[in-house]
């Protein structure tokens, strides 16, 4: 069950966050929670974007105005090994969205895996 796993990762995470960045704001959209088809629809009402990141940190380093992450969970395949992305509709609007995210100064990025996304965090907040 891939959701669980995501929202496992979101949480463990969180949890990172909480004891290694108390003061630093960030937000998590429902990434990996199983919502009811209402719920769902809801929420497709009120989003501006489809494929925007999941986790938002909101502190301003150097030129960017906040690191934004797609969690995906360990294992997922997201980039090949010359680089270039697996083909997968969603992913593809992901990465567009990191684009628009990237040229309104913010850091967006995949992050693939608990270790991934904490290098990418510390090394964003490090910074």
């Amino acid at each position: 069950m891939a959701n669980k796993k995501e929202y496992e990762l979101c949480k463990a995470i969180a949890s990172y966050m909480r004891v290694q960045y108390p003061n630093v704001l960030y937000h998590f959209d429902l990434a990996g929670l199983n919502l009811s088809r209402a719920q769902a629809g809801m929420m497709k009402g009120i989003q501006g974007v489809r494929a925007f990141p999941d986790l938002q940190i909101f502190e301003a380093k150097g030129v960017y105005h906040g690191l934004l992450l797609e969690v995906k969970h360990a294992g997922v395949k997201v980039f090949k090994e010359d680089g270039s992305m697996y083909a997968d509709k969603h992913r593809e609007e992901q990465a567009a969205t990191h684009t628009k995210l990237n040229l309104k100064g913010y850091l967006s990025r995949f992050a693939v895996g608990f270790d991934d996304a904490k290098e990418k965090i510390d090394n964003y907040l490090k910074s």
